[in-house]
């Protein structure tokens, strides 16, 4: 199997970033830049779980949110979208709502559609007096009583913007070796705590990412 083979295949320019690794004052040779190239698919790969469960918990607090504001039928609901955002440039949560309800019957066919950055946009504090002041300590039972709500609703929506980077990352193909990944998943398992510590300690059991952080080659 040639080292230089598997280079060409992944590109130059690719790797290079790996062969720039530093390990005992040396840059890492073409043979240890794959090994690090190997354990970054996997741990990223690993995340993909953690990631996804956090995603659906979030994703599913915020609508209840919503829900107990504008009904069960919010993404119709004209009060709701006119209380959307909506720039002539950039990421719109109006126009993204308009595009995942387009064909849809059901709620729960509109959630999945929304783009992360959706969930992550109504966690400012434009939403305190309509979503957060009234029911964030329903939906995320578990938060922090020494904040304050727009404290609390701030820190979910760092925490959750952290995440939404991370996922970016992966799902670009992107490498994660160099970021503190104990940081990134301590923040997917605060967020699920916050809704549900059950459901903290459930995806816990089914990960494999502490483990494979013990496994980084350099």
């Amino acid at each position: 199997m040639s080292s230089s083979s598997i280079k060409k295949s992944l590109s130059v320019s690719r790797l290079s970033t790996y062969e720039n690794v530093s390990f005992n004052g040396t840059p890492l040779n073409t043979e240890q830049a794959l090994k690090l190239y190997s354990w970054n698919a996997q741990i990223s790969a690993a995340f993909l779980s953690p990631l996804h469960l956090c995603e659906v918990v979030i994703r599913n607090a915020i609508s209840d949110a919503i829900e107990s504001q504008y009904g069960d039928k919010w993404p119709w609901s004209q009060a709701f979208e006119r209380s959307l955002p909506n720039p002539q440039k950039g990421y719109s949560p109006r126009r993204d709502l308009t595009d995942a309800k387009r064909g849809q019957l059901t709620t729960g066919k509109v959630i999945p559609e929304l783009k992360f950055v959706f969930w992550e946009k109504l966690l400012t504090q434009r939403f305190d007096q309509r979503l957060w002041n009234p029911y964030l300590q329903t939906v995320f039972p578990n938060h922090d009583a020494t904040k304050t709500i727009p404290n609390m609703r701030n820190t979910l929506r760092s925490l959750l913007e952290d995440v939404r980077r991370l996922r970016n990352r992966i799902a670009h193909h992107e490498p994660i070796f160099a970021r503190d990944l104990e940081a990134d998943f301590n923040n997917i398992d605060q967020l699920i705590r916050y809704r549900c510590e059950d459901t903290s300690h459930w995806a816990y059991k089914n990960q494999l990412v502490t483990l494979l952080m013990g496994l980084k080659p350099f």
